[in-house]
């Protein structure tokens, strides 16, 4: 009996196809509202109901700052083992795994190209290659881009997001932070431009280095910047922390941000910048 068994007739078609909607539709984290993906994907991959700034994948970072097309470099370098680091998995096949799943051979991609018609180097993490972590590859790549910006005398912009330095390369992570910071200070000494921009997340040894020495530090709404993880904190101090603590919002009442740019004027807000920092000084002298 045909009642007995369920069978069921299959969905009707609508212009001769089934309708599909499996994949359209995305959960917002911040107001936790259905979205649709095409509304978020034309929005800069930021809520239109609450304007929560969903994470992004390194190149289309490049491609929302660039205005075409850009030369990558250093996409040879690759990580090596140096401790032999062992957890869940031996390190190598970390890397493996990251590697297929981003196409990147490390967690930063190194770019050159203009912004506003201007030649700007630009530095862009992957969060998705081992949490955006920053190992020696990363800290090569992004002293070889401060490299081309004082040969160049060219602007230089890192979007950070990461959760700091790489454990699985001990000490020798840790000796990027260093190598960074002192190019940095020789860019400083020359006059060129160097923008932070840091996205969610931003702690660990990066928040420690480069992400806050920028001559602009710039965050994007509801970025979680810091050291150590709020968490850990609380349960260091045993203390209850304020609402909103680490925050891009708390930090920039603390003073330790420039400003807070909504990703779809992020942009246009850099090209301002770059065009006050890189304007030509001229200095007149009145007789008297």
């Amino acid at each position: 009996m045909a009642w007995f068994r369920k069978e069921k007739t299959p969905l009707e078609a609508v212009g001769e196809k089934n309708v599909k909607t499996e994949g359209l539709w995305t959960k917002c984290d911040g107001c936790r509202q259905i979205v649709w993906k095409k509304d978020l994907e034309e929005g800069g991959n930021v809520c239109p109901k609450c304007g929560y700034h969903f994470r992004l994948d390194a190149r289309t970072r490049l491609q929302m700052l660039f205005d075409g097309e850009w030369t990558e470099f250093d996409q040879d370098l690759g990580s090596s083992d140096p401790l032999h680091f062992v957890d869940l998995k031996p390190y190598p096949q970390k890397l493996a795994a990251a590697r297929k799943a981003t196409g990147l051979r490390d967690a930063l991609i190194a770019a050159q190209g203009t912004l506003a018609s201007r030649p700007v180097a630009i530095c862009s993490m992957e969060i998705g290659f081992i949490g955006g972590s920053m190992g020696a590859v990363v800290g090569e790549m992004i002293a070889r881009s401060i490299d081309r910006c004082l040969a160049g005398n060219m602007p230089l912009v890192i979007v950070s997001a990461s959760g700091g330095a790489r454990m699985q390369e001990g000490a020798i992570s840790l000796m990027q932070l260093a190598k960074v910071s002192g190019g940095l200070a020789r860019m400083h000494e020359r006059g060129i431009p160097y923008i932070s921009v840091l996205a969610d997340p931003t702690t660990g040894g990066v928040t420690a280095s480069y992400a806050m020495l920028g001559d602009l530090n710039i965050a994007e709404p509801g970025a979680l910047i810091g050291f150590a993880g709020p968490r850990v904190i609380q349960q260091t101090i045993r203390q209850k922390l304020p609402e909103g603590f680490q925050r891009s919002e708390f930090l920039l009442k603390k003073g330790m941000l420039d400003a807070i740019v909504p990703r779809k004027e992020l942009k246009t807000y850099i090209a301002r910048a770059l065009d006050f920092c890189c304007a030509p000084t001229t200095a007149s002298v009145t007789a008297s």
